[in-house]
C-alpha cells in the first residue's frame, strides 16, 4: 500500500469575514499566538509522514510564501543580538517540508478547483491529503492527519474527518449517512448531505474538511459539476465517490477548529493558549477575574 506524502492546502479564499483586516493580511496568516494557522496544519500533516506541501493560492498570499522561506538577514540579525533559539526556530520553519506554491486559476470557482490545479502534482497511484487553510484539529494523543492514514491503513480507501456537531447545526454542514463501522472509529460513509437541516439528518456528524484521498477521485473533479451555488464543491464530488465506490469517515479525536468564523478564532486562540505553559496561568487567573467582574 502506497502511502501518502503529499498534502494540498487550500489557501485561495478572500477571507471576507475579516474584512478590513484580509485586505492587506491572509487570513491562512492570523496567528494563534505567535504561529500563524496554517504552520499548525503544516505541521501536522508532517506528522503523519508528508513531505511535500502544495499550498494552491490566490491574489494577496505572498506573505504565506514568505512565511516558508528562509529569511536570512533575519536570522543574522537575531543571532547577533544573542538569539540564537529563535532564529533556529525560523530555519526549521522554512525546512520542513518541500514547499510548492501553485496560483489557482479556472472557472467555475469552488473549492474543488486548487485540487484540480494540483493534479498533475499527484501520480495515478498515489494518496494524498486535501485540507482547507483555516481549518484544523488539537489532539493530545495523535495527530488528526495521522488519525485520517490510521483509517486509510485499514481500509486502503479514502478517509475523510468527521466530527459529532449538535444536531441544530446540522443546517451548517455536510451531515454524514453512517453504515457499518470499519474499525474503531472509522464508517463506512453511505453519503454526504449538504446542510439537511435537523429535521433530515441522517447523523449528527458532519464532514470536518481535511481528507486523505485516493486519486480515483479526480474522475468525478473533473466532470466539474456545478452546484446550486454556481461553484465546484469537493463535497459534491466526494459524494459521488461515496455512491459509486468505498468512502470512509473517521471520527476525530481531538478538538476541532474553523478559524474562517470570527467567534470560532476567538475560541481557538483561549483554548490554545490555556494548554500553554506560558500563558496558562496569567489567562487563566485573569479569566476567572473577568467572569466574576460580569
Amino acid at each position: 500500500m502506497k502511502m501518502p506524502t503529499k498534502a494540498i492546502i487550500c489557501a485561495a479564499g478572500l477571507g471576507t469575514r475579516f474584512l478590513p483586516a484580509t485586505k492587506s493580511i491572509p487570513k491562512e496568516m492570523f496567528p494563534i499566538i505567535d504561529k500563524p494557522v496554517i504552520q499548525y496544519i503544516v505541521e501536522q500533516a508532517i506528522s503523519a509522514g508528508v513531505t511535500d506541501i502544495i499550498i494552491v493560492t490566490g491574489n494577496n498570499k505572498k506573505a504565506i510564501e514568505d512565511h516558508f522561506d528562509r529569511s536570512y538577514d533575519l536570522e543574522r540579525q537575531l543571532i547577533d543580538n544573542g538569539k540564537t533559539t529563535l532564529a533556529k526556530e525560523l530555519e526549521k520553519v522554512a525546512n520542513m517540508a518541500n514547499f510548492i506554491y501553485l496560483r489557482q486559476k479556472g472557472l467555475p470557482k469552488g473549492n474543488a478547483r486548487p485540487i484540480l490545479n494540483a493534479k498533475h502534482l499527484i501520480s495515478d497511484d498515489e494518496p494524498f491529503f486535501v485540507f482547507f487553510a483555516d481549518d484544523f484539529f488539537m489532539s493530545k494523543n495523535k495527530s488528526w492527519p495521522s488519525q485520517l492514514l490510521d483509517g486509510y491503513i485499514q481500509t486502503g480507501k479514502s478517509v475523510i474527518s468527521l466530527v459529532e456537531v449538535p444536531i441544530q447545526d446540522a443546517d451548517k454542514y455536510g451531515m454524514a449517512d453512517l453504515g457499518q463501522e470499519a474499525c474503531p472509529g472509522v464508517y463506512k460513509i453511505q453519503s454526504l448531505i449538504e446542510k439537511p437541516g435537523k429535521e433530515k439528518t441522517p447523523s449528527n456528524y458532519a464532514s470536518a474538511g481535511s481528507y486523505l484521498l485516493t486519486p480515483d477521485i479526480f474522475q468525478y473533479l473533473e466532470r466539474e459539476k456545478v452546484g446550486a451555488n454556481g461553484e465546484i464543491t469537493l463535497a459534491d464530488s466526494i459524494n459521488d465517490l461515496s455512491i459509486d465506490n468505498e468512502l470512509y469517515g473517521c471520527l476525530i479525536n481531538g478538538k476541532w477548529y474553523d478559524t474562517g468564523d470570527q467567534l470560532k478564532y476567538i475560541f481557538a486562540q483561549v483554548d490554545i493558549a490555556l494548554e500553554d505553559d506560558r500563558y496558562k496561568i496569567e489567562l487563566n487567573k485573569y479569566l476567572k477575574e473577568k467572569l466574576s467582574l460580569d
